[in-house]
């Protein structure tokens, strides 16, 4: 069974040998304006959106300052975390698509179904982030608007480490995925039949977004350990929806 930090592992070593390593150096430069950008944004503002934010709680609820305030801090940075990581993505996601092709290539020796263009394939993969948009937007809208809820935003944390994790395997998961002609829906699917693997590999991917400045070369190895899980464990599941019971993993 390929658990999900070998599959990271091997994926960092890959894309940086010869042949792969021309598909990785574009994404990062990019990444690293956006990163510089929006870092100096956040620095000048987030006492601001702090200040705000604990000026809403209710007097009743001032002697748990002392946990709210930590809480506050904490969702914020999960905010602006999924904000960094939706615009990046966006920018990157042309590039990351064919590092995933390469990768696959590479690993399985066979050509992955995606018969487009380079130009249509660019195209698509854009629109194919857009779709992921719609679907992660109105979810993290609902867990900022809990964020704001006196009590129940105590969990808020907890919740948004559990979003942020599904989040981040569809985000790379996707890549090898829409090169295999899997619908956005179907991969949906896909990932919910093989939670654990799911949600583990989110979750290292998480962790490695959380490295200052390392993230951006550690990050294509994510995309090649995506092709890495969806060949050991996605692959084989076929369509789901037709009520047939997915085989088990190997």
């Amino acid at each position: 069974m390929l658990d999900a930090f070998t599959a990271l592992s091997r994926g960092t070593r890959l894309v940086y040998t010869r042949g792969l390593r021309r598909y990785v150096f574009l994404p990062i430069l990019a990444n690293l304006l956006v990163y510089g950008s929006m870092l100096a944004y956040v620095l000048g503002n987030f006492g601001g959106w702090l200040d705000g934010w604990m000026a809403m709680v209710p007097g009743w609820l001032e002697w748990l300052s002392w946990l709210i305030w930590p809480l506050f801090v904490i969702s914020l940075v999960l905010i602006v975390f999924f904000t960094f990581t939706l615009v990046t993505h966006l920018i990157a996601a042309p590039f990351y698509g064919f590092l995933a092709e390469k990768v696959e290539i590479e690993v399985t020796g066979r050509m992955p179904l995606d018969d487009r263009g380079l130009v249509r394939t660019a195209i698509d993969a854009l629109g194919r982030e857009l779709v992921k948009l719609s679907y992660i937007l109105p979810r993290m809208a609902i867990l900022f608007v809990i964020s704001w809820i006196p009590v129940i935003n105590l969990i808020a944390p907890l919740l948004w480490a559990a979003f942020t994790a599904w989040t981040m395997a569809i985000t790379y998961l996707d890549y090898p995925m829409d090169n295999n002609k899997v619908s956005f829906a179907d991969m949906r699917r896909r990932l919910a039949a093989r939670r654990w693997p799911t949600l583990t590999y989110g979750g290292w991917v998480t962790l490695i977004t959380w490295v200052p400045l390392a993230n951006l070369f550690l990050l294509p190895g994510a995309v090649a350990a995506a092709v890495l899980m969806w060949d050991r464990h996605y692959r084989e599941l076929g369509p789901l929806g037709n009520g047939a019971a997915p085989p088990r993993p190997r």
